[in-house]
């Protein structure tokens, strides 16, 4: 779940955490729409406080087409410019099929100061220690699917 606060930095004033959502359909099944998955997180955002749904990211792609990911690299982008600080993902295998890619990837958004979290898998916080170590359980499970 997101909640929490960031402080922006200016006075005693806070800034609303800005959350990015991402959404992948594979290419194998045509019949896929992103938007079974962007509905559900876009209400999940909606309902915390003090966030901010800043953009939202589709892929129509294979998790492991790193290439074709465009809009998944946008936003790793953004994180790494600091202008985000939350993901949520509809599913980790969404985002990750690769323990290694999950692994290097997590590590850049650990830097960027960017936590991921999971709307089907709630136990994923990458904000948390306890979540990073179920992050990486469940994308060695997800690489296998």
């Amino acid at each position: 779940m997101v909640s929490g606060e960031v402080s922006s930095g200016q006075g005693s004033g806070r800034r609303p955490l800005r959350v990015a959502i991402a959404a992948r359909v594979s290419t194998k099944e045509k019949e896929q729409d992103p938007e079974t998955q962007l509905r559900p997180l876009r209400e999940h955002v909606a309902r915390q406080e003090n966030a901010e749904l800043i953009g939202e990211f589709v892929d129509r792609a294979s998790a492991d087409d790193l290439r074709g990911r465009r809009e998944w690299r946008r936003l790793l982008e953004l994180a790494q410019a600091r202008q985000v600080d939350l993901i949520v993902v509809w599913r980790l295998d969404r985002a990750f099929r690769s323990v290694l890619d999950g692994a290097q990837t997590l590590k850049q958004l650990r830097a960027w100061g960017c936590g991921l979290r999971s709307l089907q898998e709630p136990w994923i916080d990458t904000t948390t220690p306890f979540g990073e170590a179920l992050f990486y359980i469940t994308v060695a499970w997800a690489q296998q699917g």
